[in-house]
């Protein structure tokens, strides 16, 4: 699950569905047809090869959608599926796509892998051509990362950033703390590292959007903060999301609880 919960930044507007379309040297993107007030326009699935390239890496392939499938099959032989992260949008259709091409699955989950070991944080994979490495990332998930590929200076980063609006909160203890070290960490990368997002648009600069990001969740801790202040040391979520999410669509509410439970655990961890 994506979650867009305030518009971000400008961005272009993303293509309706097509069979594929490039976005850099090295990255084309087939876009899922599964969207929702979760998934923006639908999950992104990447096809990353080095020009010339016979073979290809497909990053998240998602749903289980007989199309969307028949169009990823058909970019290429497939060396390798990589997924940022567990939620099904992203990974239902993981082992039956790999199975399918006869390819490996790899994830910082070992869980979520087949025919291979789990990623591992700095890790390098010399595949399709191209150089890719691995930065770990949680917040959203604790097993989100994304993936950065030095060839053409651009960065998949699955739901860590997307491309219009910001992200939901992992359910776990801890998740805002680790979200402000992924950004933090994403912020330092060379400026116009192309930014390509899990869901949404690309952007021109990633370190840009992290930047923004890192901006927009001070903005929301100031805001549970005179929320708490209104409302004493221990409410609900609810409550609080009444209050700072009262401009955002009553139907993201429920998305909005959950980053505002891991707003209030942060919060008791550096204000206490």
């Amino acid at each position: 699950m994506s979650g867009r919960v305030v518009p971000g930044p400008a961005a272009p507007e993303h293509p309706a569905y097509e069979e594929l379309r490039p976005v850099t040297e090295a990255a084309s993107v087939v876009l899922a047809e599964n969207p929702s007030p979760m998934t923006l326009d639908g999950t992104n699935t990447w096809i990353l090869r080095a020009p010339g390239q016979p073979g290809c890496v497909v990053v998240d392939p998602g749903p289980e959608d007989t199309v969307h499938l028949d169009r990823l099959a058909a970019c290429g032989p497939v060396e390798l599926v990589v997924l940022t992260h567990r939620h099904l949008d992203h990974t239902e259709a993981a082992r039956t796509f790999a199975e399918r091409v006869g390819a490996p699955v790899r994830a910082l989950d070992p869980e979520l892998t087949l025919g291979a070991e789990g990623l591992g944080a700095g890790e390098r994979l010399a595949v399709a051509g191209l150089d890719l490495r691995v930065l770990v990332t949680p917040g959203h998930t604790d097993d989100s990362l994304c993936l950065v590929v030095d060839d053409d200076g651009s960065v998949l980063t699955g739901d860590t950033v997307l491309g219009r609006g910001t992200t939901v909160l992992g359910d776990y203890e801890g998740a805002l703390t680790d979200y402000l070290a992924s950004l933090r960490y994403l912020a330092e990368l060379p400026p116009g590292t192309t930014l390509l997002p899990g869901h949404g648009p690309d952007l021109p600069d990633a370190g840009d959007t992290a930047r923004y990001y890192l901006r927009h969740r001070e903005e929301r801790l100031d805001q549970v903060r005179a929320a708490l202040r209104e409302l004493g040391p221990e409410p609900a979520p609810r409550q609080v999301v009444e209050i700072v999410y009262a401009d955002v669509d009553q139907s993201l509410w429920p998305a909005a609880d959950q980053s505002v439970a891991a707003q209030l655990e942060h919060l008791r961890r550096v204000d206490s």
